[in-house]
This record gives structure tokens, C-alpha cells and sequence, in this order.
């Protein structure tokens, strides 16, 4: 098992800056954005550490060069939009692009491009099924021809109250992975599996490292902590964000001890780091980074990659 860092947490720092820090830190790999160039339309977006416009094979022998030197993996490549927006330029666009995503991550041979599913958060899951089924199929025949596999993360992005209730990822819950992978039964579509998104949800997050044990094709390791006291005044019929924050790995209310006897040997495990606490500076968002890192540890070898 690997342990690495989703690199949106340094949009910062170039590729050779963010491959050395990992490498000082003692991370064996990262997860790299692959947002196309320019402003980032919410938080943890529009970061490009690999730029896929026009990316060949001399563009990829360079990022590979560039890894190698540090000593550091590429764990997936990441790419996070809303796929069925109901805006359809936006959706196309967004397809555009994650197929360039596939592209460069064959080009890389790295093995996971991590994205969402999305949705138009104005319907039902049933209501939004159809486009679901028009779209999907052919991207991840497209990551099948080129040996890619896809995670689909499973946040339910519901942040505003003109998100709610359906949010913007269909991929929030195990019964709708389940719905998502009959649909879909290739080796090709998986999960890349953020335990905390969860538990917010009041869903066991231990119980599907089981049940979908081969679909975990990628971790983000992330906490949560929910504010009961303010649970009880807002009701979970509350936006979310009224009584949940995201938090470092130890910080919140994931029983990391547990998770890691359950995951067993799936990799790699990327810390995302979503903690406002730490948000503040570059070297507050290092410091986060390096807290996780020597918390994990207690779960997981330091092992060369």
C-alpha cells in the first residue's frame, strides 16, 4: 500500500516543486490535478499540475522524468467536474476534457484517472439515470481501449441551497454504486473511496471496503467531523455544510484503525487535505500534509514504492 497526497492542496507549486516536497516528506506518490489551465470555479478546482492540452509523448516523458527523479509514484491523475451538468456546453466541454485525461494517463501509463460521475442536481436519481446511461458507457470504453481504469469519487458535491437535495455527483451512496456498476459491470469502473463523505450521510463507511472490495481502485484519505449539538438545532434536512467540516485524518470521526485492518493491502491512499484550519498559507497547507503523513503512518508501512 501506498501513501500519498491529493496534490490540489498545492496548486501553488509546480509539478517539480510538488514531486519534491512528496519526496521529502516521504510520500510515495501523489494523485495530480489535471484541471484545464485557468480560474478555478470553487474551491480545490482549476488546479493543473498536468496540463493534457496537446500532451505527447514528449510531454509525458518529461512528467515521468520528472517523478522518477524525486522517487515519487504518480498515484492517479484528477479531474472533477459535473459530467451531466445540465448546462450542455458544460457538460461537453467537461467529457472534452476528461477523455484527454484518459489520454495523457495512458501516455503516463499510470493506471486511474479519478473523477465524478456528476449530475443535474434538479432531478431525481431515477430522472437523471437516462443521461447517466447515454454518457457513461462510452467514456469508459474509451479508458478500456487505453488499459485506464476510472474511480469515481463519492461525494455527493451539496454544498448551497440551490444544490440541495440531489447535489451535483450521482455517485454518493452504495446503492446507487451498485445501480451504477450493473449498469456498467466492466473491470474498467470502480470507486476512488473517500470514507468521510459517509459518514455526514450517517452511512457506515467500514461496511463497503467489503462489500466492493474489487472496485476500490483508488482512497482518499480524508476526515469529518459532525457538530451534533448544531445536528440537533439544523435537522438533516439542514444543508450539509450546517453541521459537518471536513478535517485531517485523525481529527474527526473515522476509526482510521479499523479502516485500515478492513481496506487490507488496496492502494494507494491519498490524504486530501479540505481542512480549513490549515488553509491559510503554503506552509499551513505543507504542515497538514506532514501532520497526516506521520498520523497514517500508525496504519500504514513506510514502504519504497
Amino acid at each position: 500500500m501506498q501513501l500519498g497526497f491529493v496534490s490540489a492542496i498545492l496548486p501553488d507549486l509546480s509539478l517539480k516543486e510538488v514531486a519534491a516536497f512528496a519526496a521529502a516528506e516521504g510520500f510515495q506518490c501523489v494523485e495530480l490535478m489535471c484541471w484545464p489551465v485557468g480560474k478555478a470555479d470553487r474551491r480545490y478546482a482549476g488546479v493543473t499540475h498536468v496540463d493534457v492540452d496537446g500532451f505527447g509523448a514528449d510531454d509525458a516523458a518529461q512528467v515521468k522524468e520528472t517523478m522518477a527523479d524525486a522517487g515519487v509514484a504518480i498515484s492517479g491523475l484528477g479531474y472533477y467536474p459535473n459530467l451531466l451538468s445540465p448546462d450542455k456546453a458544460e457538460a461537453d466541454t467537461c467529457r472534452a476534457h476528461l477523455k484527454k485525461v484518459i489520454e495523457a494517463a495512458a501516455l503516463l501509463r499510470v493506471g486511474v484517472v479519478n473523477t465524478f460521475i456528476g449530475r443535474d442536481w434538479h432531478l431525481s436519481v431515477d430522472d437523471n439515470w437516462p443521461r447517466f446511461e447515454a454518457v457513461w458507457p462510452d467514456l469508459v470504453r474509451f479508458a478500456e481501449d487505453r488499459n485506464v481504469r476510472i474511480g469515481i469519487e463519492n461525494c455527493p458535491m451539496l454544498f448551497t441551497a440551490d444544490e440541495w437535495p440531489g447535489g451535483k455527483n450521482l455517485a454518493a451512496t452504495p446503492a446507487i454504486w451498485r445501480r451504477m456498476f450493473e449498469s456498467i459491470p466492466s473491470p474498467s469502473f470502480g470507486l476512488n473511496y473517500d470514507p468521510s463523505h459517509l459518514l455526514w450521510q450517517g452511512i457506515d463507511c467500514i461496511a463497503p471496503l467489503r462489500t466492493f472490495a474489487d472496485r476500490l481502485f483508488h482512497v482518499h484519505a480524508k476526515d469529518v467531523r459532525v457538530d451534533r449539538d448544531r445536528l440537533d438545532e439544523v435537522g438533516i434536512l439542514a444543508t450539509p455544510l450546517q453541521y459537518h467540516c471536513p478535517k485531517l485524518p485523525g481529527l474527526g470521526e473515522v476509526d482510521w484503525g479499523r479502516f485500515f485492518s478492513v481496506l487490507g493491502d488496496v492502494g494507494p491512499v491519498c490524504v486530501e487535505v479540505e481542512d480549513r484550519c490549515y488553509e491559510g498559507s503554503l506552509a499551513g497547507r505543507k504542515a497538514a500534509l506532514s501532520q497526516s503523513a506521520r498520523y497514517l503512518r500508525n496504519y500504514v508501512p513506510r514502504m519504497e514504492p
